[in-house]
């Protein structure tokens, strides 16, 4: 982990929350002048703290008007299949979020879909059939209520 002071915690927060603010507006949040905001922003990136930078899109509004949830156990869980079944979804664009978890469920995946015909399309034909695949359970996602980008900071 990371040792971070105040001022890059505070960095951390503005950018977790925009992304696209400037140098400049961004060191003035923080008490800094751009340049040395800058080299600390840099220094995060470096480090791994600062993953990438993206676009925080609606769904709803690209077509994808359903998520879904799959709780996904598999048949073995030597590591070498526990890979397999990892590419596998990798390659799936559906699957927006791959989990693995300790516990009767193996995986837990976030899938978008442009609805349940889709998603039923999807699940037999791609899913399902996936190697090593024993079960799938799933939950349609009614409403969402919190979903937020990130990690807690100060």
């Amino acid at each position: 982990m990371a040792t971070l002071d105040m001022i890059d915690r505070h960095l951390l927060a503005e950018l977790q929350e925009e992304g696209r603010v400037t140098n400049v507006d961004l060191a003035k949040r923080v008490g800094l002048t751009a340049p040395p905001c800058l080299r600390r922003v840099r220094a995060l990136e470096e480090a791994g703290v600062i993953r990438g930078y993206h676009a925080d899109l609606d769904p709803s509004k690209l077509g994808f008007a359903i998520t879904v949830f799959a709780m996904v156990s598999l048949k073995s869980q030597a590591e070498e299949d526990l890979r397999a079944f990892e590419d596998h979804i990798k390659a799936l664009p559906e699957v927006r979020e791959c989990h693995m978890l300790n516990g009767e469920i193996d995986f837990i995946l976030k899938i978008v879909s442009q609805d349940l015909q889709s998603f039923q399309e999807f699940l037999t034909s791609r899913l399902t059939p996936a190697p090593n695949v024993a079960s799938v359970k799933t939950s349609l996602t009614i409403r969402t209520a919190k979903s937020l980008p990130g990690v807690p900071l100060d």
